[in-house]
């Protein structure tokens, strides 16, 4: 049968986002870790809620944040066929550009989920935007659309019937695409000039929604370190060739954590997998039960290892052996990964709760509590003294709102 690849191209583009931002999935590494200081911590609705706005459509994705601008996507529509990104003004929350597309491939999803699930990346120049229809879209931070590609044309059996969530992410200068399914299940490197494939491996023929987590090795070379229930596969993200493979299973919602050298996989728990420098190989170095998470994505940060189990209780575990050290009872359940910023971990459960954990307290202890009154199943975005979180009706910015 006859393939078509539909697409429209710009010119070459420079990479790497600023200092500061946040560009995509979990923050800059990946890993749910901001080097921002001075958050509000005693979380007050009328002191912090610096903004909110109403968004055209639901979603589970994450905003992200380029300089002075946000960047969400959603679905909107009876059918969520109606595919929306928007740019809005940090300041005040006001929209810069609305871009709505329509879906191409499927817009089946569990009622709990969104086609606007998959968080975009960007390079700084450019908004790399997927939908669970595997409809892929490219725009330039203006709005204006460099190539879109409609995936399905390609792939017509690509998909799940509870929808798709894995986000993209940049690596070696290749856009990362996982699109694996039931069926047609493989993961794509594709070119940041027009979304053709450089590379397609084929993948496990299994539901998953885990995002790839990026290797940079001292050398200046990475690693796309693709997760799955078949465990991790160490891919070079410029031809797709497999440099190693972890093969004792994992889990494929919540995704693994990279920190110091150390990859921290829901495997049997948490299984600590300490890289080799140049990337090419890993041995295990411990592995926890009493680590187990949820949903939602561990963390890691300095010397500890936080898990939240589907119970919504906070597990904190030493880097170096896996140990257990303490545990603390939040209110859940929560669909969406925390964030550490300034040494609190900041939580949203799945009835809107914020829920702000000083995790310099020697068990750990509840600093802060606010509710949003809205179900939230996203991972925030930290940035510029703030924390943007969404809905599937609304986008909030949490800041100070006045410097004492």
């Amino acid at each position: 049968m006859k393939k078509y690849l539909l697409t429209f191209t710009f010119a070459t583009l420079a990479s790497g986002a600023a200092a500061g931002d946040w560009p995509g999935f979990r923050g800059p590494l990946g890993n749910g870790i901001s080097d921002e200081i001075g958050l509000p911590v005693a979380l007050d609705a009328t002191k912090h809620i610096a903004w909110r706005i109403d968004l055209p459509g639901r979603g589970l994705s994450s905003p992200l944040v380029v300089g002075d601008r946000i960047f969400v996507t959603a679905s909107g529509g009876t059918r969520q066929d109606q595919l929306q990104v928007l740019c809005l003004n940090a300041a005040d929350g006001s929209v810069i550009w609305q871009r709505q597309f329509w879906a191409m491939g499927s817009t089946m999803c569990h009622d709990k989920t969104s086609i606007a699930a998959p968080t975009p990346v960007t390079d700084g120049r450019h908004l790399f935007a997927l939908f669970s229809s595997n409809d892929l879209f490219c725009l330039d931070l203006d709005g204006n659309l460099q190539w879109l590609r409609g995936m399905t044309l390609d792939y017509p059996n690509a998909r799940n019937s509870l929808g798709m969530a894995s986000s993209l992410v940049l690596a070696g200068g290749v856009l990362v695409a996982q699109v694996e399914n039931d069926s047609e299940s493989f993961t794509a490197g594709l070119e940041k000039q027009n979304g053709a494939n450089l590379w397609r491996v084929d993948r496990p023929k299994s539901a998953n929604w885990t995002t790839a987590m990026v290797q940079k090795t001292k050398s200046g070379a990475e690693w796309v370190l693709l997760q799955s229930g078949k465990g991790i596969h160490a891919v070079n993200p410029k031809n797709g060739e497999v440099a190693w493979h972890y093969d004792d299973g994992a889990a494929t919602i919540p995704s693994s954590a990279l920190a110091g050298g150390v990859l921290y996989v829901p495997s049997h728990g948490v299984t600590a997998l300490e890289l080799a420098a140049d990337g090419r190989s890993f041995r295990q170095k411990w592995r926890s039960s009493r680590l187990r998470p949820g949903t939602a994505s561990p963390l890691v940060h300095r010397d500890r290892v936080y898990s939240l189990n589907n119970a919504g209780v906070l597990t904190c575990g030493d880097t170096d052996s896996g140990k257990r050290l303490w545990q603390l009872r939040l209110d859940g359940p929560f669909g969406g990964s925390p964030v550490v910023a300034d040494n609190h971990l900041y939580a949203f459960n799945e009835e809107g709760r914020a829920q702000v954990v000083d995790l310099s307290a020697p068990e750990g202890r509840i600093a802060g509590e606010m509710d949003l009154g809205e179900m939230i199943q996203c991972s925030p975005a930290v940035s510029n003294g703030a924390l943007y979180v969404r809905s599937n009706r609304r986008l909030w910015k949490i800041a100070r709102k006045t410097q004492l």
